[in-house]
């Protein structure tokens, strides 16, 4: 297809599939490496943004009080290691805009990955000497805590918490376990090029990955996009409360040059520091893209490619041109 071929950087060659919508009527279906419309990607941290709108579905369903919750509110029976104190003071908030503050300097990947517990080691790493301090610190494995604070309070599993009231109401087909159990089985998931299935990656404890690890179809990520573009409504279905979906709607964080000069909300990008282009990224160019001043959403799937950062660029200067031009 002309849109796949026409664009100048190189890091396009990584594309599954795309899916673009004006005003509610798709106009733009593609696919490539081998990909058709059923099939499915890791959308690696695209997963965050669904997590958000989880946590949203949460507040709805009056399982959690508000994002200004104290994160230990809603875990009364862990203990913090000795002399740990400003695990106490971190919000809900702190988590959906990554300035939750973390002991040490790197993200333990090894040390929670091969844990029994994902949510309770990274629990082991909230907080620290330096208090709250709201800097903006991206960290994947701490949004797990996020997952935990929804089992806790719904008393089931996320997989099945996401499929009741996410998934299922979307009509994307339930997600179950991508059944990956050792090191080799992480990597491969990782790594894979090839269409995943409806799958979610679960940690040990069975609960699945809030920071990363969801596979899903263009198709599957046009629909939540076009749930966000519609206030969160889809189908004339109320999915998630228009109060939500104003809430992921603000950004809340100016990040500088190493972040692509983005803002940064609730787990959600705004790619030019304002409301009116809204997405939800992943390594690799998975995206799905909301432009509500021109009605367009557009989602893309990718295999993993390092260093993947312009998929906004690509969709504004060729899907989105390419849409506006037919009109």
């Amino acid at each position: 297809m002309k849109i796949l071929r026409n664009y100048s950087s190189k890091n396009d060659i990584n594309i599954c599939q795309i899916i673009a919508y004006k005003d509610g009527k798709k106009v733009i279906e593609a696919y490539k490496n081998g990909f058709s419309r059923d099939d499915t990607m890791n959308v690696m941290s695209v997963t965050k943004s669904v997590t958000s709108l989880l946590i949203g579905i949460a507040i709805d369903l009056g399982l959690i009080n508000s994002v200004d919750d104290f994160v230990m509110d809603y875990f009364k029976d862990y203990t913090p290691k000795r002399g740990e104190k400003t695990i106490y003071e971190v919000k809900i908030k702190h988590l959906l805009t990554m300035t939750a503050p973390y002991k040490g300097k790197s993200e333990p990947w090894k040390k929670i990955c091969t844990s029994d517990d994902w949510m309770l080691a990274a629990l082991d790493i909230l907080g620290g000497p330096k208090g709250i301090t709201n800097e903006f610190r991206y960290h994947t494995l701490g949004i797990q805590i996020l997952m935990g604070i929804i089992e806790k309070q719904s008393k089931m599993n996320g997989l099945d918490f996401a499929n009741k009231y996410l998934f299922t109401p979307l009509g994307i087909e339930k997600r179950v376990s991508a059944e990956c159990y050792t090191k080799e089985d992480q990597f491969n998931y990782v790594m894979n090029k090839a269409n995943h299935g409806n799958v979610w990656f679960l940690d040990p404890k069975n609960s699945p990955t809030a920071g990363w690890g969801l596979s899903l179809s263009a198709l599957d990520l046009a629909k939540i996009g076009l749930m966000v573009l519609n206030k969160g409504m889809y189908n004339n279905k109320r999915i998630v409360s228009e109060k939500w979906i104003d809430e992921i709607s603000i950004p809340r964080i100016s990040l500088g040059e190493e972040m692509g000069n983005q803002d940064y909300g609730y787990l959600w990008w705004f790619p030019h520091r304002k409301p009116n282009v809204i997405a939800a990224q992943g390594d690799g160019g998975n995206i799905i893209y909301i432009n509500k001043d021109l009605h367009i959403v557009v989602a893309i799937t990718s295999y993993l490619k390092p260093l993947v950062f312009d998929r906004v660029k690509f969709i504004e200067e060729n899907i989105v041109k390419a849409i506006n031009s037919k009109i």
